[in-house]
């Protein structure tokens, strides 16, 4: 993969030799007490200000202070005019814009476009505060207050409208955000090293004009940049080979590929040896090379055009292969220029080792913050997911290849934890990340990984290059355990059970040392057609990793359970399916307190799929099968509350819905019964030894809340749960 510039060797800007401030300031008056006239770059979030690296405003604002430059933070400003824009001053390089460590839409919002009147990362978990759509209020706000600072786009709500993208709450096809805002560059992905980047080049005096070709950026311009070569996405749509490396000594050299030729061929002989000429690599296929999507004119009247312009974006994610794309919008268009190359661990250690304060803002006096208690004492070990599980957009966001931290950087955060965080107990309530145990895995081979298009490792079978095996995870578990004064380590992110099944001992861990009584998992779904649509393994992977489980909680002597968590409603799940994993649930005394329909999220494969209504993960063509959708409200109801069979306010839904389906048999009173008959108001066979798990699910990331009886007061706390464990940095 191509070598990058270490984020912490570019130039450090005029303030290197200053300390550090205890917070970012959030006033004027902060300004002066550190002795500031004005902010170098000023940056804008919707959520509240913590100073943690679990808060992408935290990193990167810490970030770019360890360069040199004076940050200053404005955190959910009134709106509604460009004076709260205006409280620290004009910015002498730029504007940084994010919605905050959630999608602000997803924010506000249910499922069923209800709005929410909680927000988790506001203090006291008040709900309005912010706008939807918050980075182009935000950038639009900008401009108002001082037009000629340049503005750029992050987070998580940038990233996922990079191109033209399918809106569920307008239920139609809008524009890249760069336009509807009016921004003047878009970092998409975790953004340290394309900010970092453009920083050092605006500090240096480039216009931010001429800043066009750096990698995780998307731009606005009139045409494709002068120096690609491109190509018609429409020769793409399939699925690439790995290409193979270039021989850099040139195409005469005898090398390994003849070892296997015929017999007579002479490896060595008595003859002087011949001086080989070491000549320059070829360009690769895809260096310098773009894609030519679609226009957003047609891909929002053209259901083909956009499931085709997804299919394509999604091939072009890997930073060792990806080519730009460019897509016009009218007479301009959006250039979006290859990922950024992933961090090294050094690179992330020097990230999570800069100086947090690790607490909120003191401007926030005793308010309590939903999602910083939900995070406080957890540790973000990693970054990125090779899952591609269709649903999600972690991969978009984040990327396929996992970025880790050593062991010694996540012990030092341990530390920080059990001697900064106020009243903490000594337990760490998770060592996690997008995926809970892919810390330290990926491909083994290098060429394979970097010219690979697959959308998922581990689907429809694990990849043989994937390595599988736990001992750097099992290790870190050892090492965390050790750390004095830590009495236990708990592991909240969701494992992903079909790569733990592969390594018993880590299974063995997890249970023994690591499992809090219930552990989370999530099978999705039991049967194969939307277990298809989702990418996810089968229920045998399943079956297997819960015999391991209880295998293993036995001989601890320990009562451990299980729980396992589902989406309804998501593409390619037919009411048969639904009334199908009903009865598994009802079989296996799984009770759900907490569900929530599919929520299609901007640019993940599903959100595609119920849009188009077509499926992006094969080759897209006019007379492509058509995926079978939950649209309608009442069928996205009976769906959800097929999830709560023991809920008798679904009952009658349900009836219905199996008169309607032939399946009068599944309704009664005995144990192969669904739903009792109507009048009768519970299951005789009802048992208190039920389950009761509270799961909740958003389509971005999935947070979820599991409890026993009733909901935790953190199950109800909504928007914490939802996105504890897989934390996006907003630019």
């Amino acid at each position: 993969m191509q070598a990058a510039t270490n984020i912490f060797d570019y130039p450090k800007y005029c303030h290197a030799s200053e300390s550090t401030a205890p917070f970012l300031p959030m006033s004027k008056k902060e300004m002066a007490q550190l002795g500031w006239d004005a902010c170098d770059i000023i940056l804008v979030t919707g959520d509240a200000y913590v100073d943690h690296p679990s808060f992408g405003m935290g990193v990167i604002g810490r970030m770019l202070e360890s360069q040199g430059y004076r940050v200053g933070i404005i955190a959910q400003p009134n709106w509604h005019s460009k004076h709260d824009f205006m409280k620290l001053g004009k910015p002498k390089l730029f504007f940084g814009v994010t919605a905050g460590n959630m999608d602000s839409m997803i924010n506000r919002y249910t499922a069923d476009r209800k709005i929410r009147h909680d927000d988790a990362y506001t203090p006291n978990n008040e709900g309005g505060k912010r706008p939807d759509r918050a980075v182009t209020v935000y950038t639009q706000r900008c401009k108002e207050a001082f037009k000629e600072v340049p503005v750029i786009l992050g987070g998580i709500e940038a990233s996922l409208r990079r191109i033209a993208h399918y809106d569920y709450w307008q239920d139609k096809v809008r524009r890249s955000v760069i336009f509807d805002a009016k921004g003047d560059i878009l970092v998409y992905g975790n953004a340290e090293r394309p900010l970092v980047e453009v920083a050092a080049r605006l500090a240096a005096g480039e216009p931010i004009a001429s800043i066009t070709s750096v990698r995780g950026t998307a731009i606005i311009s009139k045409q494709p940049l002068t120096e690609w070569g491109g190509m018609d996405s429409r020769k793409l749509d399939q699925l690439k080979r790995i290409d193979p490396i270039p021989n850099p000594y040139g195409a005469d050299d005898v090398g390994c590929q003849n070892l296997s030729g015929p017999s007579d061929v002479k490896i060595f002989d008595n003859e002087t040896a011949k001086p080989v000429t070491v000549q320059p690599a070829k360009p690769k296929p895809w260096e310098k090379q773009y894609i030519l999507l679609p226009s957003f004119e047609r891909v929002k009247d053209d259901k083909y055009l956009y499931a085709h312009a997804s299919r394509v974006m999604h091939q072009e994610t890997n930073p060792g292969c990806a080519r730009a794309l460019f897509q016009p919008h009218g007479d301009r268009g959006v250039w979006v220029n290859p990922p950024a190359i992933p961090l090294t661990t050094e690179e992330m250690d020097w990230v999570f080792d800069l100086n947090y304060a690790r607490v909120p803002h003191p401007s926030y006096g005793k308010a309590k913050i939903p999602a910083y208690d939900m995070i406080k004492t957890s540790i973000n070990i990693m970054r990125g997911c090779f899952g591609g599980c269709s649903f999600c957009s972690i991969t978009e966001h984040e990327g396929r290849i996992i970025q880790n931290r050593s062991k010694q950087s996540i012990v030092r955060e341990i530390e920080q934890i059990r001697d900064k965080v106020p009243g903490f107990t000594g337990v760490i309530s998770d060592l996690g990340g997008p995926t809970a145990n892919m810390y330290r895995l990926g491909c083994d081979s290098e060429k394979a990984e970097s010219t690979c298009r697959r959308y998922s490792c581990v689907f429809p079978s694990i990849c043989g290059h994937l390595k599988t095996d736990h001992k750097h995870t099992i290790d870190l578990y050892r090492q965390a355990r050790a750390v004095p004064g830590i009495k236990k380590i708990l592991i909240a992110s969701g494992v992903r059970y079909d790569l733990a099944i592969e390594d018993p001992e880590y299974v063995k861990e997890l249970v023994e040392h690591h499992v809090g009584g219930y552990l989370k998992i999530a099978p999705e779904h039991t049967e194969s057609n939307p277990l298809q649509m989702m990418m996810k393994p089968g229920m045998g992977s399943y079956h297997k990793f819960k015999s391991m489980f209880d295998k293993y909680s036995k001989a601890a002597g320990k009562k451990q359970y299980v729980i396992p968590y589902f989406i309804s409603a998501h593409p390619g799940t037919e009411d048969m399916d639904m009334v199908n994993l009903a009865l598994w649930l009802k079989s296996e005394k799984f009770k759900l307190d907490q569900v929530q329909n599919f929520y299609p999220s901007p640019m993940a494969n599903a959100t595609t799929m119920y849009h188009a209504e077509l499926n992006p993960l094969t080759k897209v063509k006019h007379g492509s099968d058509e995926v079978i959708v939950a649209k309608k409200g009442r069928q996205r109801r009976l769906h959800k509350a097929l999830l709560r069979y023991h809920d008798p306010e679904g009952w009658p839904l349900i009836r219905e819905a199996l008169f309607n389906m032939g399946r009068k048999d599944l309704i009664g009173t005995g144990p192969q019964h669904l739903v009792p008959p109507a009048g009768r108001s519970s299951h005789k066979h009802a048992s208190n030894k039920s389950y009761r798990a509270a799961t909740k699910h958003t389509g971005v990331h999935a947070g979820k809340a599991i409890a026993k009886g009733k909901p935790s007061k953190s199950a109800k706390s909504s928007n914490a749960k939802r996105f504890k464990s897989k934390r996006s940095k907003p630019l």
